[in-house]
């Protein structure tokens, strides 16, 4: 009796394999990520791989070949970053994918609203109120944290102005737009 055996090749368009390289800065992030902000480490993971990923817009198939995760686990990371708006999806017209990339809107500052810290500092001094017969020491913590709240109101926009000038400055030395006293050029 003969037995024949079928054996299937599956091949996979997939982007470039990343490099150790790459893969070490990715787990980098995703620790920092997960340690300082909580984040589940693939969606720090991913958005490591999405800084210096080649191309830079990568399918859900891509992505998860590349950290050797799983589908789901890739979807619920590129989910958690678009609610951040620091990852975002795109289809190019014709296409049936989905690709994922670093969203533009992340290289902005966040937080830098001054009114949301004038709200932390009107809800601490709600508490302050709750606390009013409470010893010096009982008090300090929230008094520490409606004055931080009010300094960086106070401080944030110039820090925001600060910033703008100088990504206007790194734009411009970038693409040569620099005069010769060293200022930027605005168009």
């Amino acid at each position: 009796m003969t037995q024949i055996c079928v054996i299937s090749v599956r091949t996979a368009t997939f982007g470039a394999v990343p490099s150790d390289t790459q893969l070490i800065f990715a787990d980098h992030v995703g620790r920092f990520y997960a340690r300082q902000y909580g984040f589940p480490p693939m969606a720090g993971r991913l958005l490591g791989y999405l800084c210096v990923c080649d191309p830079p817009q990568q399918t859900i198939d891509e992505l998860g070949e590349a950290l050797l995760a799983s589908r789901s686990a890739i979807t619920g990371a590129v989910k958690l970053l678009e609610g951040y708006r620091m990852a975002r999806r795109t289809r190019t017209a014709g296409e049936r994918v989905d690709r994922v990339s670093l969203d533009p809107a992340s290289q902005q500052p966040q937080n830098f609203d001054s009114a949301l810290h004038r709200e932390h500092a009107a809800l601490f001094r709600e508490g302050l109120v709750l606390l009013a017969d409470a010893p010096p020491e009982r008090r300090a913590p929230l008094e520490e944290m409606v004055a931080l709240a009010e300094f960086l109101s106070d401080r944030l926009p110039q820090l925001r102005d600060e910033w703008h000038t100088r990504r206007a400055e790194l734009r411009a030395r970038r693409t040569g737009t620099l005069d010769r006293e060293g200022e930027a050029h605005h168009d």
